[in-house]
């Protein structure tokens, strides 16, 4: 419970100051005491559901963006891992790699690069996200700083309103590229 608690209060002050607001003003929206909100955020206090529904609805995000841990910017599946779902009728085997976020526009692209130069991107716009899974071939993507090799199956997720890019390592490297949009 001390694990929770703590992530809850973390999670209160992170959307509290990027909505840019203060104790005082949160505790307003909310309808809670300046000193309740203070106590959540120090990790001091044990809110209760409803407190939590009030917190979410005045910073407009959904309750489990305070409950949940935050996700990390990148975040690579490798193939055989993640959450599978089999199918009884067929040999069949469907693992989610991401849920569309509400109010997300999503493109899906297939794509075939060559050894050479790598595709760099520039930020695309504020909020936009690429997810990658990588068919056949190996490839580095991600991040320009930090790319992540990958080998087919793989999947790696990484903001795309920051510089990223994609680099073949070997011949006829395929892969499927979806891109959301805020």
């Amino acid at each position: 419970m001390p694990e929770l608690i703590a992530r809850i209060a973390a999670s209160i002050r992170r959307e509290r100051e990027r909505a840019g607001l203060s104790q005082t003003e949160l505790a307003r929206r909310a309808g809670l005491a300046k000193s309740t909100l203070s106590q959540l955020e120090a990790g001091t206090g044990n809110p209760s559901v409803e407190t939590l529904w009030a917190l979410g609805t005045a910073l407009d995000v959904p309750f489990s963006r305070l409950v949940d841990p935050p996700r990390p910017a990148v975040r690579v599946i490798r193939a055989g891992e993640g959450p599978v779902t089999r199918s009884e009728q067929a040999d069949y085997a469907a693992t989610l790699l991401a849920s569309c976020p509400p109010n997300i526009r999503r493109d899906l692209y297939r794509v075939v690069a060559q050894p050479g130069d790598p595709h760099l991107s520039e930020p695309h716009a504020p909020g936009t996200a690429e997810h990658v899974v990588l068919g056949s071939g190996r490839a580095l993507a991600g991040p320009a700083d930090a790319p992540v090799e990958l080998l087919p199956g793989d999947y790696i997720a990484y903001p795309g309103d920051a510089p990223h890019l994609f680099q073949a390592l070997t011949a006829d490297t395929t892969a499927v590229f979806a891109i959301e949009y805020a």
